[in-house]
């Protein structure tokens, strides 16, 4: 199993990177006006917290120093008013702050689903299934908590610390100065902090990767654990995993107690700096006791967005790594759904070679002219491959794996894009039509059929409403209805994930119906009945032979007893077309086809 390579999560470089910040505020900014209410919460809050100490001061000096404890009441209602004010904005900020943030993360997801429903199916190939669910997930959610608990709130502090230094500049200068000879060698602590943080991020993301990679290939092959009796061997491959990210995280906790453990150190210091100066200034009749007592309660205020640093540099390092794996994939191209669509190959069928093919009084349904096509260069499917279906026709792709016979069905959907010659439909290049409608014009039967954790109906209609109208009538096509009648609720029955409560036959006969209610021009069938049992293959043989009645189809078949009806079969090898002609032409023919009949039957029945 694969625990590495595509599924570590590269982590940013830096914690604050303003290019990708520029582009995330460009989905902030359809809140700008909540937005724009938060932040002018957050100096009425940093009011709220810097007149705290100030009123003390005034309370002390004006009252419990000269023992005039009549002029109490004011400064004690005051107070309170602050407490309560600033426990009511902090409400108003945290809950506005945590909204928008939902909406952003809302919006953030829709765009980056519909953008992969629209990414090329290379896409998908080189893309761990894991890898693309977490940037829909988690990624978000940590763009989430960057908006709610990283920038906003480094604003807020920013405003408090630079709130924090003015008022104590204010009061007494020299005590100030005294005060902050704590702050360089605490910034040049918490940088070097900062570096060693960073690079156990970096270990504890990779480590992270690797655990999840193993633990969703082991969870979606948990059958084949299960019957190979490899259960203690992958425990004992995630416990190791799983040990290693715990080491991983071991220096990221030390640095972390470390950088709390200074902070909470050099404010002890400044406080300790504070009463020795302070207190001298206080004999010498230069400073009062409540600027004292104010200095010490700035002081402890001071000093926590320093103690939160590790916390929201996390938060920041983390949501920046997010941030480019997110943009990296809405920087993907994805599918053109117009004419001219500029993609692979298209621009190729413009030139000299490439020349559009002329008209003729009855062009072929389907035809491949030449076409060449490799998934990686090196390693060509198609060279120069040539085939025709007219409509109304029953043609069948046969031959050993491996040879071709599902690219071509990828290709014609335009899954993939040929790298050269043409592909046409009724004579007209399908690069020339929007996706959108080539596809609904053909209907596909995969071998493994996708079952969708709703009702029978749904996945037969796909949400389709004209398709929805016609489903029970193309379960009945299908033979489909017999099993669905005896379900619960019939077609209203919920199935369970990927059609767990179902059969492989009745989910086939499912993806089967669902053909059918699209009624498309062209039936694709990719191996339908490989998979399926003789009893549901029966059925199945029953409602194609109705279904394929007058339709144009396109079988691509394993078990040649499929497409023995076919009013043309073509055998594949390597790509190339070795034979073609019907049922009884090509076993009398006695070539490859015959040989793979052979295989599968006894020869003597032929």
């Amino acid at each position: 199993m694969h625990h590495g390579g595509l599924h570590e999560d590269a982590i940013a470089g830096k914690a604050y990177d303003t290019r990708l910040l520029r582009r995330f505020l460009g989905y902030v900014r359809p809140y700008r006006l909540q937005v724009s209410g938060i932040l002018l919460v957050l100096p009425l809050v940093t009011i709220c917290r810097l007149a705290q100490p100030l009123l003390l001061k005034y309370a002390i000096d004006t009252a419990i120093v000269p023992g005039r404890l009549e002029l109490l009441t004011a400064p004690a209602v005051l107070f309170l008013a602050l407490l309560l004010a600033e426990s009511l904005l902090t409400w108003c900020e945290v809950y506005g702050l945590q909204a928008v943030g939902q909406r952003i993360m809302a919006d953030l997801r829709s765009i980056l689903f519909r953008h992969m429903l629209r990414l090329p199916s290379r896409w998908f190939d080189k893309t761990p299934t894991g890898g693309a669910v977490t940037r829909i997930t988690s990624d978000i959610e940590a763009l989430g908590e960057m908006f709610a608990a990283g920038i906003i709130t480094i604003v807020a502090d920013l405003l408090l610390l630079a709130g924090i230094v003015a008022a104590m500049l204010w009061m007494a200068p020299k005590l100030s100065l005294v005060t902050f000879t704590v702050l360089p060698p605490l910034m040049i602590a918490a940088w070097l902090f900062r570096r060693n943080m960073r690079q156990a991020f970096r270990e504890v993301r990779a480590r992270l990767g690797r655990m999840n990679a193993c633990l969703a290939e082991v969870v979606g092959g948990i059958s084949v654990v299960q019957v190979f009796g490899k259960e203690r061997e992958e425990q004992q491959r995630f416990s190791a995993l799983n040990a290693a990210h715990r080491d991983a995280n071991m220096p990221v906790i030390t640095w972390d107690a470390s950088l709390y453990a200074m902070v909470e150190m050099f404010s002890s210091l400044a406080i300790a700096l504070i009463i020795w100066y302070g207190g001298g200034q206080i004999v010498e009749g230069l400073l009062t006791f409540g600027t004292l007592v104010a200095f010490i309660q700035y002081i402890e205020k001071f000093f926590g967005p320093i103690r939160d640093l590790s916390a929201k540099y996390g938060i920041m390092q983390g949501a920046m790594a997010a941030m480019e794996r997110v943009f990296a994939l809405l920087d993907e191209k994805i599918e053109e759904q117009g004419q001219g669509s500029g993609v692979k190959g298209h621009e190729k069928s413009l030139d000299s070679n490439r020349a559009p093919c002329p008209l003729t009084l009855d062009p072929a349904f389907i035809e491949f002219r030449n076409v060449c096509f490799a998934y990686r260069p090196e390693e060509p499917v198609f060279q120069d491959f040539s085939l025709t279906l007219h409509k109304g026709g029953r043609l069948a792709v046969v031959g050993e794996s491996g040879g071709g016979k599902t690219t071509i069905t990828r290709l014609l959907y335009r899954m993939y894009e040929a790298d050269s010659g043409l592909i046409l439909l009724e004579g007209r290049d399908i690069r020339d039509i929007p996706r959108d409608q080539l596809r609904r014009r053909m209907a596909l039967v995969p071998q493994e059929p996708f079952i969708f954790a709703e009702s029978v109906a749904f996945n037969i209609s796909l949400g389709d409403e004209a398709a929805a109208q016609r489903a029970e009538q193309a379960a009945a096509v299908v033979g489909a209805d017999r099993f669905i009648a005896q379900l619960p609720l019939g077609f209203e029955t919920m199935l369970a994930e990927r059609g767990a409560n179902l059969s492989l036959g009745e989910r086939q006969l499912l993806s089967f119906a669902r053909a059918v209610a699209f009624e498309p021009d062209l039936l694709v069938l990719d191996e339908a009945t490989a998979s399926v049992d003789s009893a549901a293959e029966e059925l199945i043989q029953e409602g194609l032979h109705r279904l394929l009645s007058g339709r144009t189809a396109l079988v691509i078949a394993h078990r040649l007893s499929t497409v023995r009806d076919a009013d043309r079969i073509v055998v594949l090898r390597q790509g190339q077309v070795v034979e073609q002609g019907t049922h009884d032409q090509l076993l009398a023919l006695g070539g490859e086809y015959s040989r793979l009949y052979c295989l599968q039957f006894d020869c003597e029945k032929r």
